[in-house]
């Protein structure tokens, strides 16, 4: 049983990790673009067409379902990935988990990157979404990338500069971009103490299975570790993968998780 994933980086490792805990003996397909990252400055058109191109690479591997792990990519490039790939396979987007951070009302900050921030796309889910709650887009430049490079400098001072426009009293934390579920330690220090940050992995991972028709089997016998692709090319997880533990626990070859 194989399951895929694509993002332009190593912000797919969460949902790899969420998919490896979930089914351990799923053989997983990464499918990053090293030669175009990263893909937020990009236009739509030209996002789309490497997000493409990077959806091949792992669709040639006949895996059971595709998940775009990035949250730009499925802003701009699902409806062109499932034209091209569905029905024969499902592919599953990453949706920022808006409405579930907004259940219980009151501030609700959403961290995204600039392109994702004060889009149609997650301004139409706030609007649906959102009822109820008081709801604070906040835009991170520059976090991806430093995430992406392990840059823990960098990290810190986007990390910062993000808390400063975040409410005081915020009660929920939407991460709006998988490369921050990787610092969600970090944020939430930063942040309100009583703030819960919703991610958005463990539910994509859920549906990506259950659209493989497959169920969750946490006792599995682990896989392998990934085949990863690079741009089309076959390729390794970047060193940096191993700077976070999602990163290292794809690595335990043989290994529960």
């Amino acid at each position: 049983m194989k399951i895929a994933l694509m993002d332009s980086g190593i912000g797919l490792l969460p949902a790899a990790a969420a998919v490896r805990r979930l089914r351990p003996d799923a053989e997983l397909i990464l499918s990053c673009d090293p030669d175009g990252m990263p893909w937020g400055p990009r236009t739509p058109e030209d996002l789309t067409g490497r997000a493409l191109d990077v959806a091949r690479a792992a669709a040639g591997q006949r895996p059971l379902a595709l998940i775009v792990a990035c949250n730009t990519a499925t802003v701009h490039a699902l409806p062109a990935l499932r034209t091209a790939f569905e029905p024969d396979l499902p592919v599953v987007g990453t949706v920022p988990a808006i409405k579930p951070a907004s259940a219980g009302g009151g501030r609700v900050a959403v961290w995204a990157t600039p392109a994702t921030t004060g889009s149609p796309y997650q301004r139409g889910l706030i609007a649906r979404f959102g009822t109820g709650a008081d709801i604070t887009e906040v835009p991170c430049p520059g976090l991806a990338d430093a995430v992406e490079h392990a840059d823990d400098d960098a990290i810190d001072r986007a990390v910062a500069a993000a808390a400063a426009l975040t409410p005081r009293d915020v009660r929920a934390l939407v991460l709006g971009c998988t490369h921050y579920e990787l610092v969600r330690e970090r944020i939430a220090a930063a942040v309100a103490p009583d703030a819960v940050l919703y991610g958005s992995a463990t539910a994509v991972a859920t549906q990506a299975l259950r659209r493989a028709g497959v169920e969750a089997d946490p006792d599995a016998a682990p896989a392998g570790a990934p085949t990863v692709f690079a741009s089309g090319r076959p390729g390794e997880l970047p060193r940096t993968a191993l700077g976070y533990p999602e990163g290292r626990l794809l690595t335990m070859v043989g290994q529960p998780g």
